[in-house]
């Protein structure tokens, strides 16, 4: 495929938000500006449903204010969807849409789903005789996508993590009486990443610092086991901090609890409560122990004002990566991060495959959990702590954040309006 290719670029956000994605977009947009072969720059509105219903923006018309602004604003700025394509006339469809805008270069910025469904996408352009470039652009707090050493939005979830366990951890030492547990369940699905931040709450050569247990899914709960370090904990300390991953599984392998026991469309459950499940344990089994339970639900994706710079910057440095390949003339990949070797952290992109992404789940190493299996290890600290450094600079207005907001002109629909039964 030659490396010449002229047409226009559209970009989309999928999946759950993080306050860093729209950095990356920044880093699409910003590039996208200095090559002369893509001449139009368009935004899909909640991803790939919206790109279904021709529901695109010009994103080379927005203010630079705003697009400077993007690198400092939570959640999805063009809209986010967790749509499945499965019919061959919804892939049709697509593709039907970048031939009447000639998209010839389609960015997708998202986690392990998001990657799969530009997998197919390309596969099914490819197919159509459609050629174009189709990069994937790496997006999670989860942690969870192979092949990449770590993803934009988790340093910032575990900064705000961890800061949110110090600040808890105050009020807990003030009232407890070696009586009284605290519980914060975090996000993490099928994976420790989230949860094992919280670590970093700890002080340096402080072990007993807070959290004092971090049970995740990587090591199946056991509810005695669980009672006895609660217990153990209690009779040193005053209190009990305890951070537990929403993935929790027991020795079977299954959820300790789901929220109604719904999915979303990629037959995900729908996590939720492992913090009261806790909670109602040491409630039923210790007497005199008062226990609390908080969950901080999308708080912890959305906390832009403690971001991490380092997760910032490396979002943005994907997004200007993912333009640069397209044009070069690479395609069905995704961006990597990859970690230098030597002792001062630093980081640059890379290429994955694709479909080698697409699906997979990273788990957290298990030599990284110490025996006890409620503590990680130096390891941890040691991949964990450059990705937290550094804080963005979030303007404010009247004491609160000022964020932006597109102006989101819409582009002039080509084609009839799309049947989604």
């Amino acid at each position: 495929m030659s490396s010449e290719l002229t047409g226009n670029l559209l970009v989309a956000q999928s999946g759950g938000p993080t306050c860093v994605i729209n950095s990356s977009l920044a880093g699409v947009i910003s590039e996208a500006l200095n090559h002369e072969c893509i001449e139009e720059i368009y935004g899909g509105l909640n991803g790939i449903e919206g790109i279904m219903r021709e529901d695109l923006i010009d994103l080379a018309e927005e203010q630079q204010r705003a697009i400077r602004g993007l690198r400092f604003t939570p959640s999805s700025a063009l809209g986010t969807c967790r749509f499945k394509l499965r019919r061959e006339a919804d892939f049709q469809r697509v593709i039907q849409v970048f031939q009447a805008h000639n998209i010839r270069y389609f960015l997708y910025i998202g986690g392990n789903d998001s990657q799969d469904t530009a997998d197919k996408i390309s596969k099914h352009a490819a197919a159509a005789g459609w050629e174009m470039r189709v990069i994937g652009i790496p997006k999670t707090v989860d942690n969870d996508l192979v092949v990449t050493d770590h993803s934009p939005g988790y340093g910032s979830v575990i900064k705000h993590i961890a800061t949110v366990v110090r600040e808890l951890s105050l009020d807990a030492e003030a009232m407890g009486q070696h009586d009284t547990v605290h519980i914060l369940e975090v996000m993490g699905r099928n994976s420790g990443w989230i949860a094992a931040g919280a670590t970093l709450a700890k002080r340096r050569d402080q072990p007993n610092d807070p959290p004092h247990l971090i049970y995740l899914p990587e090591v199946p709960f056991d509810p005695n086991k669980f009672l006895d370090d609660v217990a153990g904990v209690l009779k040193r300390e005053p209190f009990c901090f305890i951070v537990v991953g929403e993935g929790l599984v027991d020795q079977d392998g299954n959820y300790l609890t789901t929220a109604d026991g719904g999915s979303d469309s990629f037959g995900h459950s729908q996590l939720g409560g492992v913090g009261d499940f806790l909670k109602n344990l040491v409630d039923k089994h210790a007497e005199g122990i008062k226990t609390r339970s908080a969950r901080l639900g999308h708080t912890q994706r959305a906390a832009a004002t403690g971001a991490s710079l380092t997760d910032s910057d490396e979002a943005f440095m994907a997004g200007q990566a993912a333009v640069r390949a397209a044009v070069s003339g690479v395609t069905d990949k995704m961006i990597t991060l990859v970690r230098g070797d030597s002792e001062n952290y630093t980081c640059e992109t890379g290429l994955a495959d694709l479909s080698e992404v697409a699906n997979g789940v990273k788990h957290l190493p298990r030599n990284w959990i110490n025996e006890d299996g409620v503590s990680l290890n130096y390891q941890f600290t040691k991949y964990a702590l450059p990705l937290i450094q550094g804080e963005v600079d979030v303007p404010r207005e009247n004491g609160v954040p000022s964020f932006v907001r597109l102006i989101r002109n819409p582009v002039d629909k080509q084609l009839p309006a799309h049947s989604f039964e």
